[in-house]
């Protein structure tokens, strides 16, 4: 049984990481966060203790690294984007392996510091792929890797999950704190597509404001057209109609991918992988910071050339 300590007890990926904890048989004996809406916790781990002040958990952990059997293993990070640089380092310092939800970070300069600190710690920075586990995006990997390595195909890939006012009022509407919409809900789709098409020869913007972004990819062997919104006016019609707050596709070659269902035990699979040696560390993230980082950077050009089809109603 190893043991863990939790960064970002109280937000909405939180109960995810505390679920794979327990799953895996695993303990978790600490948890942070500055707000104390966590009752949560019960629901795992009634007996952790709990912080609302970084320097008291740091302290906490220092003491448990030099007490013989209560040294925490792992720290799990579910904070806000913007900190995750630094949570990172915390566990480090403290001997601990660190497990972050996505972004690692926000800023690419930030990974090799990073490494850095692995090389001298001897401990390893773990991040949440989780959709490199999904059942049906591994056989479409298998089977995108069985074809001649020439092959180009045609992607298009469409995200919208409506958010209400509160986003823009919270950390994740402060393009500083979150990255802005493409980081904070769409670089799993952008670590799936160049895990499975290979690296990015091309990346070019054509829409990106508060509340959505589109734009094309040429990967190694996909053309991709993408378009991501938390505008609950971008829901396709029936979607709609029907009060589903959700649309996601992904079109391959005009075959859509069919991945809606199998997210309940990803975060576990995850977990255990880690626990197991085989996590997705810091080059495997690497990729989808650095596609992120430049759409959020880049200048939109006219739309025009391939673009994503629902960009019609922004012509």
């Amino acid at each position: 049984m190893q043991n863990f300590a939790l960064i970002g007890a109280a937000g909405y990926v939180a109960p995810r990481h505390m679920k794979a904890i327990k799953n895996t048989g695993n303990n978790l004996v600490a948890l942070l966060d500055p707000f104390d809406s966590v009752g949560i916790i019960d629901s795992y781990f009634p007996k952790a203790d709990f912080f609302t002040e970084p320097e008291r958990f740091d302290r906490h952990l220092d003491k448990l690294r030099r007490t013989e059997n209560k040294k925490v293993h792992y720290v799990s990070i579910c904070s806000p984007n913007y900190l995750h640089d630094a949570h990172i380092r915390l566990a480090l310092r403290n001997d601990a392996n660190a497990i972050c939800e996505k972004p690692l970070v926000l800023n690419p300069w930030n990974l090799q510091g990073l490494k850095d600190l692995e090389k001298e710690t001897g401990r390893k920075v773990n991040t949440i792929l989780q959709l490199r586990l999904h059942p049906a995006i591994v056989k479409l990997k298998n089977k995108i890797d069985s074809l001649p390595p020439d092959t180009i195909h045609d992607v298009d890939l469409t995200y919208i999950t409506s958010r209400g006012n509160w986003y823009f009022y919270s950390w994740k509407g402060n393009i500083s704190k979150s990255g802005g919409v493409v980081t904070n809900i769409g670089i799993h789709f952008f670590d799936m597509l160049q895990w499975i098409f290979g690296d990015v020869e091309e990346n070019t913007v054509h829409l990106h404001e508060q509340n959505k972004a589109a734009g094309f990819l040429r990967l190694k062997n996909a053309n991709v057209r993408w378009f991501m919104s938390i505008d609950k006016n971008d829901l396709p019609i029936n979607a709609q109609q029907d009060q589903i707050p959700t649309f996601r596709s992904i079109t391959i070659d005009g075959e859509e991918i069919e991945f809606s269902s199998g997210f309940t035990d990803l975060h576990t699979d995850s977990y255990q992988q880690i626990i197991n040696g085989n996590g997705y560390g810091i080059e495997d993230a690497s990729g989808s910071i650095y596609t992120v980082h430049e759409i959020r950077n880049k200048k939109p050009v006219s739309i025009s050339g391939s673009y994503h089809p629902f960009l019609k109603n922004h012509l």
